[in-house]
């Protein structure tokens, strides 16, 4: 076990973005639940969602009077091939479980039951990886949640199964859409939160000009030729290929189009690496294909440089929990190409934010529309702007939590 070390942050600096009024509600929330005690765990603390709405939650909480920390888990190697083929299992793809998976899963989540310290009045546990940790744990006294973050709209039922007894023994259980809280889960009490970004992080602050400038100098990408981005892991979900095929398309109606896919290659995804190759073979000899990664510095402010210098971004997910990073463009005012899938129409007002696609071609046809309209991409930018500042921001995150908190506990 490690406990990941996070910054400080202070509610009253989100003022300016939300407002006092947002702030002082937060604020009320925080007091029924002063000095209680808060544990999140997850697989990794780098790349992915998660860890990036952790590192900006967790002292968020801390600041509002809880204490709160945030520990990651241990694994072998074999453990995070095997949580792997579980991700790929619970959004759809057909794969087979052999009882050796189910002993590596078992095996080191009784491990983690040994390592971790989870004395908490709350404990937060995120996704398939640690969930079965609840079932060996030797004592326990507050109360569990179980955060999933990933599409289970169309799981594949058998591993579900062997999941759901490990899920029924939580307090509650947390999904991003009501959807994925599938019928047959007996599950306590099932609470929706979708989730958010912080407007005050690296990744998402203002930026001058002469940074984004300077950003894509370094990167050899060209600010006056048109850019289409999608920021997602190599993974067979967010469809890397897919987008390249997109790409290909566009490139005959406008020949000096860019493309940059970017990703942070998570330390949980064995598979990143097996899809980060097939993707660069995929994009061959094409130098205006820019496949970006944090191994070559692209870290929170590039990405945040890329976005905002970006025409059109792209999140041609198959499947998709929620996809962060249509949030963050459209907080940038870029408006989004997405797949119709999963969280993306949560985001992705179809005509409003962006447009909901289904195919390469429909994908292609909306972003040639959007780089021919530039008018009418920066109001779907705009609009975007403004229904990510009115749901899914880490202040209104952290308002569900707390309220959570609060009716669990039964607190007044």
């Amino acid at each position: 076990m490690s406990s990941v070390s996070v910054s400080k942050l202070a509610l009253k600096d989100y003022k300016a973005t939300v407002g006092e009024e947002k702030i002082e509600e937060t604020r009320a929330l925080a007091e029924k639940l002063a000095g209680q005690s808060v544990v999140h765990v997850s697989s990794t603390a780098f790349g992915g969602g998660v860890a990036e709405i952790l590192h900006r939650l967790v002292p968020l909480m801390n600041n509002v009077g809880l204490n709160a920390e945030w520990q990651v888990i241990k694994g072998s190697s074999d453990f995070f091939n095997v949580t792997k083929a579980f991700h790929n299992a619970l959004q759809g793809k057909e794969t087979r479980l052999t009882e050796e998976m189910k002993k590596v899963y078992l095996q080191n989540n009784e491990m983690n039951a040994e390592l971790l310290k989870l004395d908490h009045d709350y404990v937060v546990i995120h996704d398939p990886q640690p969930l079965a940790v609840i079932k060996s744990y030797r004592e326990r006294t507050g109360k569990w949640i179980w955060r999933c973050h990933i599409d289970l709209s169309k799981p594949d039922e058998k591993f579900l199964d062997f999941l759901a007894p490990f899920i029924e023994l939580y307090d509650a259980a947390v999904f991003t859409m009501k959807q994925y809280a599938k019928e047959t889960l007996r599950t306590r009490k099932i609470v929706v939160i979708p989730p958010s970004i912080d407007p005050l992080s690296a990744k998402n602050k203002p930026l001058h000009e002469s940074q984004i400038l300077s950003t894509l100098e370094k990167y050899d990408v060209d600010p006056n030729r048109p850019i289409m981005t999608q920021v997602a892991r190599f993974d067979p979900w967010k469809d890397p290929l897919g987008v390249i095929d997109v790409y290909r398309l566009v490139k005959r109606k406008f020949p000096k189009v860019q493309l940059l896919l970017i990703a942070s290659m998570a330390l949980d995804d064995p598979e990143g690496w097996v899809y980060y190759e097939k993707t660069a073979r995929y994009a061959g000899e094409d130098y205006n294909i820019h496949l970006l990664t944090d191994l070559v510095g692209v870290k929170d402010l590039e990405v945040n440089a890329f976005q905002r210098a970006s025409d059109v971004a792209l999140q041609k997910s198959i499947r998709e929990g929620f996809g962060l990073s249509v949030t963050e463009a459209l907080w940038k005012e870029v408006p989004v190409v997405g797949g119709n899938v999963g969280g993306i129409p949560m985001q992705v007002i179809n005509g409003v934010t962006g447009f909901l696609v289904n195919n390469i071609e429909e994908a292609a046809e909306k972003t040639i529309y959007l780089l021919k309209n530039p008018k009418k991409a920066k109001r779907m930018g705009e609009k975007g702007k403004e229904h990510v500042l009115n749901n899914f921001l880490i202040t209104r995150h952290l308002a569900d939590y707390l309220r959570m908190f609060a009716e669990l506990s039964q607190v007044d």
